[in-house]
């Protein structure tokens, strides 16, 4: 019931202006949110990089309805990849990217040429992008728009998200060879019509897919930071023969460092989300809804503990 409230409440104009101008909002925030700038943003990524550690970045920010905001976003993620060029991240930097905030809600046509302009800035720099997954009105118009951007940039990733019904078959569709897919459980306020309710029947959901991934032939990318997963991830890659490389982790930037360092040093490739930009509300909220946890740290950090 909480997790509905909080996910209710990130598209609420009224609320994101209370949140926003709160003074000790700012304190949680940093928590998950590396910064408003692409410099701040540079700092979390190399201190990420130094502890073996592989990145997705996100420039904050979605559901544009304005064809100047959706053109400034696109430049937006071209200066952040000349300024991460120098850091020679290759393939462990690359970028997320939500076709929203690029002018998807206006045309596709302009969402993939912006698209199209991000790809090739990170293909110039050996590196990729990956297209993050809104809510299900969205999800035929992006997988259209993956199909035509992976004809010039093959590496482009897609993420699923397991709790909707079209899933499993989105992901046999996917797990081809050459295909990166990222399995999340999922972060909106979905119907019931389209969507698993529960939090058993999603889990159930998600290995299903994962299931699915890691038979294929395409490069699963697990998110997720429950231990369980990751265990039953181990016996499904031992099952279809998955050597290291061959899939990665991915975590959000804040949230079980140690869990990600600890795969890093067993040899394991993990990617953590980072996000940055000071359209940050949408998204903190979304993370609250996530874990229980966040939100006890969230009041935490508001009695000033």
């Amino acid at each position: 019931m909480l997790g509905q409230l909080l996910l209710a409440t990130s598209r609420s104009a009224l609320v994101r202006r209370s949140v926003s101008g709160f003074p000790l909002t700012r304190k949680v925030v940093d928590r998950f949110v590396a910064g408003e700038s692409v410099q701040e943003a540079r700092t979390a990524i190399e201190r990420l990089r130094d502890a073996k550690l592989a990145v997705t970045v996100d420039h904050l920010g979605e559901e544009t309805r304005d064809a100047d905001a959706a053109a400034a976003t696109a430049k937006a993620y071209i200066t952040l990849l000349d300024a991460l060029r120098p850091l020679e991240l290759g393939r462990r930097g690359e970028v997320s990217v939500k076709l929203s905030a690029v002018g998807q809600r206006l045309d596709d046509a302009m969402a993939l040429e912006h698209a199209r302009e991000i790809c090739a800035a990170a293909d110039a720099g050996g590196s990729t992008v990956t297209l993050d997954m809104e809510d299900h009105t969205t999800v035929d118009s992006t997988l259209a728009i993956l199909r035509k951007l992976r004809a010039d940039f093959p590496s482009t990733g897609v993420a699923i998200q397991a709790y909707l019904f079209r899933s499993a078959d989105d992901c046999r569709a996917l797990a081809v060879e050459g295909s990166r897919v990222r399995l999340v459980k999922g972060a909106y306020r979905e119907p019931a019509s389209v969507a698993y309710q529960g939090k058993s029947d999603v889990d159930k959901a998600y290995v299903r897919c994962l299931r699915i991934l890691m038979a294929g032939q395409g490069y699963p990318m697990v998110a997720t930071h429950d231990d369980r997963i990751i265990s039953i991830t181990e016996l499904l890659a031992d099952r279809f023969g998955r050597r290291l490389g061959s899939y990665e982790y991915q975590m959000l930037y804040g949230i079980r460092t140690d869990r990600q360092e600890d795969l890093a040093g067993a040899g394991h490739t993990v990617r953590v989300y980072v996000p940055y930009g000071d359209d940050w509300y949408g998204y903190f909220m979304r993370r609250l809804a996530e874990r229980p946890a966040n939100v006890a740290f969230f009041l935490r950090a508001l009695g000033g503990k």
